[in-house]
């Protein structure tokens, strides 16, 4: 019995050393026979994490040399030598990566799939722009996008687009915004990061029509100031709103205004108030009640807006890939013979049955159900206040820049006369 016993202990003590040989060699070495002699492996430090911090505390400092130069220094220079090593540090160098305006997307995701913890860095990077921008204004936009300062940086005989063509295209970014959530909260795509028209360029590798979509956006950059950041960048709708409210923000003239109208003309993005004409102030009681009616609208907008969103759910939900490759299957059996057909092939090799597919499908068509509804019913209060805005009549005897749409660039401030 006892023998027994010895040549069981042998036998474990055979295994786990052999076990043990495994976990430490999985495969043999190669044998040559031509001297080659196996590199001893070395685990690299755990650097990306460092770098991703790193990028925080660098991120602060920018912002906060921007809120500097803006309104306590009043230098475009400065905020202009900010914004190309903005440019160089974490467009080229850092590939455009960690991105304020693509972390909406992964707080999106946290919010709605229980399964995803986003990292404190990207937290960060959302979170810590918005916060200035709550007291400074847009200085993120001023100095410290890399996005943005590619487009400032190549600006050379910007034109002043229409008011009424300015106000259509700036619904697109809310319409862009509510798609990212969308998308981002079913799980389907981070489509920021995807048609991103700069990160190809900032790492020097991208598909083609991307490339040529970044193209596109320098040259149309160049007499149409910062096209991307006016009318398709969706942080820019929550920078808007917080640069609203303030408590500090960059003024055109240092102290008070002198009428001169240097700088009316001074600001590539229309994002200067003009002192309002005595002739708007005369028929109020028209305004007043078609301000009534067009508030007592918005309710109507909403529902509508979501109605469409509602109704357009079964075409938007085909860009998840569950949901495509299960209509795939249904409406193209025969395609379970491509051969090239790699997401269909895959599905084949996993053993999930087809029933399983189905089911995984719906359950997302149905998010994008009620994601379509709420976003929807956000696009139509856009349009509904933005409608709602056009008969707002605000008195103002300056020229002030808009809170809501300067970029805090600080072009104004060299037009003006007035000394602090």
């Amino acid at each position: 019995m006892k023998k027994w016993i010895k040549v069981s202990l042998i036998f474990t003590f055979l295994i786990f050393s052999l076990a043990g040989m495994a976990q430490q060699q999985r495969f043999p070495k190669p044998e040559f026979g031509t001297g080659y002699s196996q590199p001893t492996p070395i685990t690299p430090e755990p650097r990306a994490l460092a770098l991703e911090y790193t990028d925080v505390v660098i991120l602060l400092i920018v912002l906060s040399l921007a809120s500097y130069f803006a309104i306590r220094k009043r230098s475009r220079k400065g905020i202009l030598w900010l914004s190309v090593f903005t440019l160089l540090y974490f467009g080229f160098y850092r590939n455009g990566c960690i991105c304020s305006i693509g972390s909406i997307q992964n707080v999106a995701l946290t919010i709605f799939d229980p399964g995803y913890a986003i990292s404190i860095t990207t937290l960060l990077f959302f979170l810590i722009p918005l916060i200035f921008t709550l007291y400074f204004g847009r200085t993120f936009c001023a100095g410290a996008c890399p996005l943005g300062a590619m487009q400032d940086l190549l600006i050379i005989k910007p034109l002043s687009l229409p008011e009424w063509l300015r106000t259509t295209l700036g619904i697109i970014p809310y319409l862009y915004l509510s798609l990212a959530v969308l998308f981002a909260a079913t799980g389907t795509d981070f489509i920021i990061c995807r048609y991103d028209p700069f990160v190809g360029i900032f790492r020097m590798d991208a598909e083609f029509h991307m490339v040529i979509l970044g193209i596109a956006f320098i040259l149309m950059g160049m007499f149409v100031a910062r096209p991307y950041c006016r009318f398709l960048c969706p942080y820019g709708v929550l920078l808007n709103w917080m640069s609203r409210f303030s408590k500090w923000h960059l003024s055109i003239t240092p102290a008070a205004c002198i009428q001169c109208k240097l700088c009316s003309d001074s600001c590539p993005f229309d994002a200067i108030d003009f002192p309002t004409d005595e002739k708007q102030s005369k028929n109020r009681t028209w305004g007043v009640n078609r301000f009534l009616v067009y508030a007592l609208l918005i309710p109507l907008w909403i529902f509508i807006g979501g109605f469409a969103g509602s109704k357009a759910h079964t075409w938007i939900s085909k860009a998840n890939p569950t949901v495509y490759l299960a209509e795939l299957l249904i409406s193209k059996p025969e395609v379970r013979n491509d051969l090239k057909n790699l997401d269909v092939q895959a599905y084949l090799s996993s053993g999930k049955s087809m029933e399983t597919l189905v089911k995984e499908a719906t359950v997302i068509r149905q998010k994008f159900y009620t994601g379509g509804w709420i976003a929807g019913g956000f696009m139509g209060l856009v349009i509904g206040m933005t409608v709602l805005g056009q008969v707002v009549y605000r008195k103002r005897t300056d020229y002030q820049p808009h809170k809501g749409n300067c970029y805090s660039c600080g072009r104004c401030m060299s037009y003006c006369p007035v000394k602090k």
